[in-house]
């Protein structure tokens, strides 16, 4: 799989642009704040349809106008398909593929797959476990599309299970069989989100700690564990919780609860790890969505570098050279703030590379 070619209006920084890649690996260079991270976020977007950078598809658009859109064409196999995302301003967001547009954008989901490590990547290993959550449901839903409808409707039915809570609250009634409704269908759909997310981490283990090992200088063993009050009774927890619930508005146990540790030597990585154990960790995590991924779709995802070789020392640097010199990757899109260091580490590659020097929302 790989992206032939994009075009971007009244995207972020860009008013217009239309871009050819390479099959192999595409470098965006320029100044920082020229608009190469928010080219790489078209990509991103194109893939997920949503931005990795920014929670609302509004912000996306150009300063002072009121849409956006992103046209694609990617190869798959024997077939090239035109991908379509636009959105005007107080209106649905439109995704076509194929000129065919979708009827919910989580059907896109999965489709043309892609990994980004950026430099905000740290938060999930330092934020709460919302941060986690949220990756990994990234990655479990880029190859599970009947686990995505599960998530979708465990938050919905989340959400009336609160509004009701509170209802009781502000009305000052309570009716059990009516919460026992909702709580029976977080319990049934949280089963099959627990088990999935259960065989997942047990998948998923080993292929961080393989790609640790590859990228520390040290010996250190790294884990990583998956806690869920769904391992236990769930329907008495529930019961015990009630009262809880009622006090606080809230439904205080189930999968929105679920926590990932990540650990070295048995400690948690994000209070006892150094900064470079944290790095090494945060590749790990990176390359391991990407070997899932590949391993469950047998696509290889597009993977996107932004800013990488600021963020890692010469020795991380080179073991992730190694990897994409031995084909281990399909295409790759890297940005860069100085050219020359670009060059230098990819003539030692050997593999095709495309420069693109971006300059204000422009090509060079």
């Amino acid at each position: 799989m790989h992206l032939e070619s994009i075009g971007l209006n009244n995207f972020k920084n860009y008013e217009s642009l239309k871009i050819n890649f390479s099959k192999e690996i595409n470098c965006l260079v320029g100044k920082n704040g020229s608009g190469k991270t928010n080219l790489l976020d078209a990509i991103y977007y194109l893939c997920i349809t949503k931005s990795a950078f920014n929670p609302q598809d509004n912000q996306c658009a150009l300063h002072g106008q009121d849409y956006f859109s992103l046209r694609g064409k990617i190869s798959l196999g024997e077939r090239t398909h035109t991908l379509v995302c636009g959105l005007q301003l107080g209106k649905k967001k439109l995704i076509k593929l194929d000129e065919k547009p979708y009827k919910k954008a989580s059907e896109h989901i999965g489709k043309f797959p892609v990994v980004l490590i950026a430099p905000n990547d740290t938060d999930v290993i330092r934020n709460g476990s919302e941060d986690r959550r949220r990756f990994f449901d990234g990655i479990i839903s880029q190859t599970s599309q009947s686990y995505l409808n599960d998530l979708i409707q465990y938050n919905h039915v989340l959400k009336q299970r609160n509004s009701l809570l509170k209802q009781f609250a502000d009305r000052d009634f309570f009716d059990a069989a009516l919460l026992q409704q909702y709580t029976d269908q977080l319990i049934e759909i949280g089963q099959r989100i627990y088990q999935v997310r259960k065989n997942f981490t047990q998948a998923f283990r080993p292929l961080v700690q393989k790609h640790y090992a590859l990228l520390s200088e040290e010996s250190e063993q790294v884990d990583l564990q998956y806690e869920s009050d769904f391992a236990q009774d769930i329907a008495a927890l529930f019961k015990q919780n009630q009262k809880k619930d009622l006090i606080l508005k809230r439904t205080n146990v189930g999968i929105h609860k679920d926590e990932f540790l990540f650990e070295m030597e048995g400690e948690l990585i994000k209070k006892f790890g150094s900064q470079g154990q944290q790095k090494s960790y945060l590749i790990a995590l990176k390359l391991a969505h990407f070997d899932y991924i590949f391993t469950e779709t047998e696509i290889k995802p597009m993977l996107l570098l932004d800013d990488i070789f600021d963020k890692l020392d010469d020795f991380r640097i080179t073991k992730l050279m190694e990897m994409v010199a031995s084909d281990a990757f399909g295409q790759i899109f890297v940005t860069d703030a100085r050219p020359e260091r670009s060059q230098k580490i990819f003539e030692a590659i050997g593999h095709e590379v495309k420069f693109f020097e971006v300059k204000g929302g422009k090509l060079g």
